[in-house]
């Protein structure tokens, strides 16, 4: 693992204790998990379908795909946050594939054929996010969906986030990707896009003022 990895990893395993306490991260309370259960069926085919949530944090996506009849695996760079999804995916009756590994290449015990990846909030970590799409999109079959839940909510300044992880300063997407750049990038690569935009305080547990969105796009 590089150093830039390692240190990743470091920040969001400091992170997953408490991580599930954010409405949208944990989604404990009923009204959040509800509207992202909609979302999600709105994105995903007829279940069941094999989805890679690629940086899955803690599982809650994962898990919501499960109990709508589909196969997620998940990978995340974490450990204690794949341990967690584990735990959640476990503890609700299901045998769900959780791995520790790269979520911008992802490992081949993953498995290489899906119906659907699905990643949130997860482009603006990767040191190179178009590479990753590119990697993802080889990894669906024809017809497959990627499905990027993503926003633009701070400003890049050359030294932002300098305590996120070494080399985060040539992070290309620090502060997030709006539609329009992320839709520049997928075009070559896919089919048809198309952009949702994700304005619902339903889906964030509160109001938010930044840019948050969905893509949809076909391979």
């Amino acid at each position: 693992m590089s150093e830039t990895a390692a240190s990743i990893a470091s920040f969001w395993d400091a992170f997953a204790p408490s991580f599930d306490e954010e409405a949208d991260h944990g989604l404990r309370d009923p009204g959040v998990k509800a509207a992202w259960a909609q979302r999600l069926r709105s994105w995903m085919p007829a279940s069941p379908a094999d989805v890679l949530d690629l940086g899955c944090g803690t599982g809650s996506l994962s898990l919501v795909l499960a109990e709508q009849g589909h196969r997620p695996v998940g990978v995340d760079l974490a450990p204690l946050m794949v341990e967690q999804a584990r735990r959640k995916l476990t503890a609700a009756g299901f045998d769900a594939v959780m791995l520790v590994g790269d979520a911008s290449n992802p490992p081949a015990e993953a498995g290489s054929s899906f119906d659907v990846i699905l990643s949130r909030h997860l482009l603006w970590t990767l040191p190179d996010p178009e590479g990753a799409l590119r990697r993802w999109i080889g990894l669906l079959r024809p017809g497959g969906r990627l499905v990027l839940v993503e926003g633009r909510w701070a400003s890049a300044e050359p030294d932002e986030g300098q305590s996120y992880a070494v080399g985060s300063e040539s992070m290309p997407w620090m502060g997030g990707v709006g539609a329009e750049r992320l839709l520049a990038a997928l075009r070559p690569l896919v089919e048809s896009a198309r952009v949702e935009p994700l304005p619902d305080p339903a889906l964030w547990g509160r109001t938010v003022q930044d840019e948050r969105y969905a893509v949809v796009a076909f391979a």
